[in-house]
């Protein structure tokens, strides 16, 4: 079986091709052969060795993880709900970028067969970010919601995600004018070039000075302090990623928070183990969206799966709108 793994950290040029024993499934895991596979921001940091999250714990030689769709080919002991040849997604920390895939079967989603396996992708990990930091804002309707990376790949659904939920005003960050553009065509209201260093006085101006309700923060940095300062009394910040700062985790000040201002964090697994009613209704919302329409799945560029390296430095060129996705077999 071929995966695309690296011994050693570095540039995208570390990622090899390798051939190994086709993995069986233990207890309580299923065996899945990917259909797409999708390469996220995060995955380059885990390259780099700077992913800032606890949970990883790389042993060389390292194949990566992501977002998996593909249908089940072999069910360990224990599983059940899920036969061979059904079709699914998961997300896993390690181990995706392969032809065969081992996972946890406690974190498998059920993939229509209308939907494109590219495009659904983000429903196991990307999609459900995206719903579950809304659902953690405490997203009302008529609120003040701002994006970050509105151009990326959660950043993209998390824009259309609330709008259908009744946000008042979207305002999108992104660091270029066609990601900007791109934001707008999503449903956003207002689109700031974030790399700008008035680029919260932008925002402050397009909420008439009020601030803003909802801050979903994935920079890190000082971008966090400027998203604090803006938010409006009884507004909520929820912080799911580092991509700027990366080790150097932003802290907060606690004075910032007088205004009645809130912080919390959000971690897919953590929501999906603490909220299973809220992780079911987004993930049915999400499914329901993509087969009618009502939400697009942008996906940027189809590689083979042995053209990881070449995908890696494109979603660290940060010129792309949407996601980057492998797909098996393409070569």
């Amino acid at each position: 079986m071929r995966v695309m793994q690296f011994d050693r950290y570095g540039g995208p040029e570390v990622l090899v091709a390798a051939d190994v024993a086709r993995p069986e499934p233990g207890a309580g895991a299923v065996r899945i052969r990917a259909e797409a596979i999708s390469v996220g921001y995060a995955q380059t940091q885990m390259r780099r060795d700077v992913f800032p999250a606890p949970m990883w714990r790389p042993v060389f030689p390292v194949v990566l993880g992501g977002d998996v769709v593909g249908r089940v080919t072999a069910v360990g002991d224990g599983v059940t709900g899920v036969r061979i040849g059904d079709r699914v997604g998961a997300f896993t920390l390690h181990g995706a970028y392969a032809e065969e895939v081992v996972v946890d079967a406690t974190t498998l989603v059920p993939v229509p067969e209308a939907l494109d396996a590219a495009e659904a992708a983000v429903l196991p990990g990307t999609g459900l970010i995206a719903g579950g930091v809304l659902r953690t804002a405490l997203l009302r309707k008529g609120d003040t919601v701002l994006v970050h990376a509105a151009a990326g790949g959660i950043g993209h659904l998390a824009v259309q995600l609330a709008k259908a939920a009744g946000a008042g005003l979207v305002v999108a960050t992104a660091g270029s004018a066609s990601k900007r553009d791109f934001a707008r065509s999503l449903g956003a209201d207002v689109a700031v070039d974030y790399t700008r260093t008035d680029w919260a006085d932008e925002v402050r101006s397009a909420t008439g000075g009020r601030g803003v309700d909802v801050v979903l923060e994935s920079i890190g940095g000082d971008v966090v302090e400027q998203g604090l300062d803006l938010l409006a009394p009884g507004g909520r910040l929820v912080f799911f990623g580092s991509s700027a700062a990366e080790l150097a985790v932003p802290t907060v000040p606690l004075m910032k928070l007088i205004g009645l201002r809130y912080v919390t964090g959000f971690a897919l697994s953590a929501w999906r183990g603490s909220r299973p009613d809220e992780y079911r209704d987004v993930l049915d919302d999400l499914t329901s969206r993509l087969l009618d329409g009502r939400l697009r799945s942008t996906v940027h560029a189809r590689l083979s799966l042995t053209a990881a390296a070449e995908a890696h430095e494109l979603v660290e060129s940060r010129a792309h709108p949407g996601r980057v996705v492998l797909v098996p077999g393409l070569d």
